[in-house]
């Protein structure tokens, strides 16, 4: 079912539904609702961790001879691989480092020649706000990524965090298409974010951000991390926030007349996959959430309250299926990630709260990787914690300390699936089995 919901979200066939040759030109989009052009010069960008098998889609359509350079793709290290046309980046994700603020640099360098009449292609997938960095001046990579960190430690969501990094980067939040109004720009988009906010994902370089400096400062104030913010940080959101900056552009600027996107994949589709290949395995199945998100050991005890109810009157196999992105507010030092952080605190909770039926539960990103492990996730079953504690190990210590890692390890319950090529946020699937 999670092959299901991955095989949805490949990025390499989004981008061949929505790019076309005609006998005119070039054609974006998909049914009826397609934008044709005569473009002859056309510049390729794409980043995100599904960058290059977006590009390499994206270079099977379009003539080589039509690329006015060739093409640009940033992505994770993990999903680096060769594309024929295309220069490829690797840089860090979830935290941003010195080669992406180098391929950054490259982007921008790139766009520079870029002229009315051309064409601007862009391909963005999720992680695009870390691997894209390009701090504003006066604000350097370090204190960037003194803040993200913060950020990422306090419990803030993708929203909250994007908000803050748009008022600290030159693309985010309309800054790409800022670079590239005299030319015509489209962006082909494969979401990471749950309601599919084309100003959230990759913080939104080439859609109007309606954000400002003033709710950056109040999400920082709000999480208490303002304190510990570098200077440069405060003195630049303080400065923008009293006008002496340039707010990101907001809806209704006319940069963004020749500008035009499509959403090709996301979370939701991926559900749905998931939920139609459970059907086919002879479950029934019940879509529990298409937005989850919250903390994440909360998140496991109301789905798992919710499968001691349904279990009480359980006459056939079902399928519980959800999609999302909850968070973990770091309080141990421990090792893992927000969804071996769910599993481990779901097995912990079906014992509390007597979930006595047959049970399997998985929680997974669909990117391969779940926060700065090698695991996209786990899956958890009755006889995890009997496995944990077989190694002598205390499950519930274990979440505390933030460090489901080592814990799910030992029951040999983490899933190692390597990089996927594509980010669409996570999927959970709870299998319930009437007792025989």
């Amino acid at each position: 079912m999670f092959q299901a919901g991955l095989a949805a979200a490949d990025p390499h066939a989004c981008v061949r539904k929505y790019l076309h040759l005609t006998d005119a030109g070039i054609a974006i989009g998909c049914g009826d609702n397609l934008r044709s052009g005569t473009w002859r010069r056309i510049h390729l960008l794409s980043f995100g961790k599904a960058a290059c098998a977006m590009a390499n889609a994206a270079t099977e359509v379009i003539p080589e001879n039509w690329l006015a350079a060739p093409g640009i793709a940033i992505t994770n290290y993990e999903n680096v691989v060769a594309v024929n046309k295309i220069q490829v980046f690797g840089a860090g994700h979830p935290l941003p480092d010195q080669a992406g603020l180098q391929a950054a640099e490259n982007l921008i360098n790139r766009l520079k020649p870029v002229q009315a009449g051309e064409l601007v292609l862009v391909l963005v997938s999720g992680g695009g706000s870390a691997l894209l960095p390009c701090p504003v001046a006066g604000v350097s990579l370090a204190d960037k990524l003194a803040t993200t960190q913060l950020l990422l430690a306090s419990g803030a969501d993708i929203n909250q965090i994007n908000c803050v990094r748009k008022h600290l980067s030159r693309l985010k939040g309309g800054g790409l298409a800022r670079l590239t109004a005299t030319a015509d720009l489209h962006a082909l988009v494969l979401s990471d974010v749950l309601d599919d906010d084309l100003s959230v994902i990759a913080s939104g370089p080439t859609v109007p951000d309606d954000t400002t400096f003033a709710q950056a400062i109040e999400i920082l104030q709000a999480y208490r991390v303002w304190p510990q913010l570098p200077d440069n940080v405060k003195t630049h959101l303080r400065a923008g926030s009293r006008g002496l900056h340039a707010e990101t552009p907001k809806s209704g600027d006319p940069i963004f007349e020749n500008a035009g996107h499509d959403l090709i994949g996301s979370n939701a589709l991926s559900v749905d996959a998931a939920v139609a290949a459970a059907k086919s395995s002879g479950y029934a199945a019940e879509l529990f959430s298409k937005q989850l998100s919250g903390e994440a050991r909360l998140v496991a005890e109301q789905l798992c309250r919710h499968a001691v109810t349904i279990s009480r009157d359980l006459h056939q196999p079902l399928a519980i299926i959800a999609g999302g992105e909850t968070t973990v507010t770091l309080r141990g030092t421990g090792k893992g990630g927000r969804n071996q952080e769910l599993a481990l605190a779901f097995a912990i909770a079906a014992e509390t709260y007597g979930l006595h039926c047959g049970w399997t539960f998985l929680s997974a990103g669909s990117d391969g990787r779940d926060g700065p492990t090698d695991a996209a996730g786990a899956i958890v079953d009755r006889g995890s914690l009997t496995r944990i504690r077989a190694a002598a190990i205390d499950p519930t210590a274990m979440l505390n300390d933030n460090n489901a890692y080592p814990a799910l390890d030992a029951a040999n319950d983490l899933i190692k699936c390597g990089a996927t090529g594509t980010n669409v946020a996570d999927l959970q699937i709870l299998l319930l089995h009437p007792n025989a």
